[in-house]
């Protein structure tokens, strides 16, 4: 019993911590966007599909003693892929083809560990069963799930924060080869449980009788899982995106998807069914409230996201370990899961952003859940509440309907793809006329006035008092200045450029450049000479040669966050190889959730430059400007004065301990407000 527990609590701690560690390791690669981790999400999932069905064909298809070698054999030629550290080449390869890219370099880096680490749930306790007969196997399914949950809240507490990831990768890689020595211990084990092939055929003869599930069941099987799982990304989604956009903050919804597996199938008593079908509708409610888009503290929102996710993962993995089968059909049982979990993710990951041009997968998922959940009670109601579940189905069908039309039916414009959701609006400001905004997420980036007399004029973040206004303005002289801006918005910065200038404007999202040329006049307006550079910024300014740009402007938010690869040293030294002695590297760093002061003071300090805080508020009244924040890193002799030539600047002073952030650590943790 000992070494079957141990092997599964290994495996799946194993297996969700790899899944922070890779997708922290090509997150540069492909421009910091969060769907990357929903991506990455896919792909494990797929995985554990490729997994459940290699486990089922083998139980089925092989005796007992024959499985134990296969296996075996495999878990001693998956050592040959280790370390699991991805190959950098694939950074050349992103841009092209971003969510083909990140599979193909995951099943690359990880594939053949990840593939062996999946198949150990299921296969464990089909051996267990087998050597322990009189034990119901499925406890050990919901071990797998407690450290599963274990490595997802590890990680963020205990990992992240003090160990560069590629030390991350080896210590995982190391684990992998115990992981292995165990796996080999328990398919011993099992070997010895099986006295002979002629015992196994009394088993077989003995269980054969066991009916097998109908498909009717299977797909009933299927459609719970997935629905879970859309509702699980769809709801990570929101809060990483439109409520807290912090990264990370997709281990709590998958903690709770994680903590429903375990209370179930660990004792189906924890799911009170009646208590639970009560607070679904409850649930529904609570959910209507935010993804109409009520103006709910963050709190609030986010308590409210994570106890109707609980309600709908509880119902539907509740409903499945009421109608999970006999031990000899057990192996078809966990083949649906990862079916269903995979169907899912997929239709979220990849379909969802190809298909839809607004967030429409949450309102799929209520459905789908409301529907499946009339189902399953289908023949144990009376017909009279048949009738009246269906007429609410239809009901909430068209109140869903309601609200993903509101999602687009108000804006000028909805794009969506691998980047995330762009929408641009127009607002009446009455006697200034009309303000066009593009939005990601709920963040606004970027804003112009329309009419003739105003639409020159810098707006939001970007204004004369901002802290990147004044430090444009600073740059006189009557040389032709070059300026590079990384993060293109709507454009507003082409407002500064003067005759003879050249802005080079690098934007990953072919989306956001074809807004920002036809929905908005900066870039048309701008006297400058504009060169746009579609890819990731970073890595555009590390293959280009040297462009002696007198000031770069590193604005390119994803949400409310900047991706984490544009605030490492190794960022900063590639800036700054494209900067004369006495040039000005602009770092936007307003933020309602991260202090990314510390960030940039302790990069400044360790390349032995200066940093300044430009914070403005604008006045109460204030039409163009919106509350900023900018910091500008500056050679030690230009400090002074610089201090003396912007208003409000001050000097950024690095935090007593906080460690410089490297493409290999950063600490998210550290900074929360």
């Amino acid at each position: 019993m000992i070494s079957f527990a141990t092997t599964v609590f290994l495996s799946a701690f194993l297996l969700f911590q790899i899944q922070p560690i890779i997708a922290k390791m090509i997150l540069p690669w492909f421009g910091g966007s969060s769907s990357v981790w929903s991506t990455c999400l896919v792909f494990f999932q797929a995985e554990l599909l490729l997994g459940y069905l290699y486990v089922h064909l083998l139980h089925e298809l092989l005796s007992p003693r024959r499985q134990n070698l296969v296996h075996g054999v495999l878990l001693l030629l998956s050592l040959a892929t280790l370390p699991v550290i991805a190959d950098p080449a694939w950074k050349d390869a992103a841009f092209e083809s971003p969510t083909w890219s990140v599979l193909v370099v995951l099943a690359s880096a990880v594939g053949m560990p990840y593939l062996l680490l999946s198949t150990t749930g299921p296969l464990m306790q089909a051996w267990y069963a087998r050597s322990f007969a009189s034990m119901m196997p499925y406890r050990l399914y919901a071990l797998s799930n407690l450290a599963s949950m274990l490595a997802l809240l590890s990680y963020p507490l205990l990992v992240e924060p003090y160990f560069p990831v590629l030390q991350q990768a080896w210590a995982w890689s190391a684990a992998y080869v115990l992981f292995v020595l165990a796996c080999l211990a328990s398919a011993w084990q099992s070997w010895k449980g099986v006295s002979s092939e002629r015992e196994l055929a009394v088993v077989t003869t003995s269980t054969a009788a066991t009916a097998r599930p109908s498909w009717r069941e299977c797909l009933l099987w299927v459609g719970l899982a997935m629905t879970a799982s859309i509702l699980l990304l769809a709801i990570t989604r929101h809060l990483t995106q439109d409520v807290a956009p912090v990264p990370f903050l997709w281990v709590l919804p998958l903690s709770i998807y994680l903590l429903s597996f375990i209370l179930c199938f660990d004792a189906p008593r924890y799911y009170y069914r009646p208590g639970f079908l009560v607070a679904l509708p409850m649930a529904f409610i609570a959910l209507d409230q935010v993804v109409d888009g009520g103006g709910m503290p963050v709190p609030l929102l986010v308590a409210l996201l994570s106890l109707s996710l609980f309600v709908f993962c509880m119902v539907c993995h509740g409903e499945l370990v009421r109608r999970r089968p006999a031990v000899r059909h057990l192996t078809l049982f966990y083949l649906m899961l990862s079916i269903g979990g995979a169907l899912g993710g997929s239709f979220v990951g990849l379909l969802a952003p190809a298909v839809f041009n607004a967030y429409f997968e949450l309102p799929i998922g209520l459905f789908l859940c409301a529907l499946l959940v009339i189902i399953v009670l289908w023949r144990e109601i009376k017909p009279v509440w048949r009738w009246l579940l269906l007429v609410a189905l239809f009901a909430y069908g068209y109140r869903l309907t309601g609200i993903s039309v509101s999602y687009v039916e108000d804006y000028r414009r909805v794009l969506r793809n691998f980047y995330g959701q762009l929408r641009v609006s127009d607002v009446d400001e009455e006697d200034l006329g009309i303000k066009r905004k593009i939005l990601h997420g709920r963040i606004n980036h970027g804003e112009q006035f329309i009419s003739p007399e105003h639409r020159r004029q810098a707006t939001a973040y970007y204004c004369e008092k901002s802290g990147i206004g004044q430090a444009l303005r600073s740059l006189s002289g009557e040389k032709p200045r070059k300026i590079g801006v990384l993060g293109l918005g709507a454009g507003t910065l082409a407002t500064y450029g003067r005759q003879g200038d050249e802005m080079r404007m690098y934007e990953i999202n072919e989306q956001v450049l074809d807004l920002a040329r036809n929905d908005f006049s900066y870039l048309g307006d701008s006297a400058a000479r504009i060169v746009p550079v579609l890819g990731d910024g970073r890595l555009m300014l590390e293959r280009e040669p040297i462009q002696n740009f007198d000031l770069l402007a590193i604005d390119a938010f994803s949400g409310d966050s900047i991706p984490t690869h544009l605030l490492t040293i190794e960022a900063m030294r590639a800036y700054l190889r494209h900067m004369p002695r006495n040039g000005i590297l602009a770092v936007h760093i307003t933020n309602r959730y991260l202090d990314l002061r510390p960030v940039v003071a302790a990069a400044a300090q360790q390349l032995g430059m200066s940093a300044l805080v430009v914070d403005f508020e604008p006045e109460h009244g204030e039409r163009f400007c919106r509350h900023s924040v900018w910091a500008l890193i500056v050679p030690n002799d230009r400090q002074a004065s610089l201090l003396k030539e912007i208003h409000q600047a001050e000097t950024l002073t690095p935090r007593p301990g906080f460690t410089a952030w490297t493409d290999g650590f950063s600490n998210l943790l550290g900074i929360l407000k």
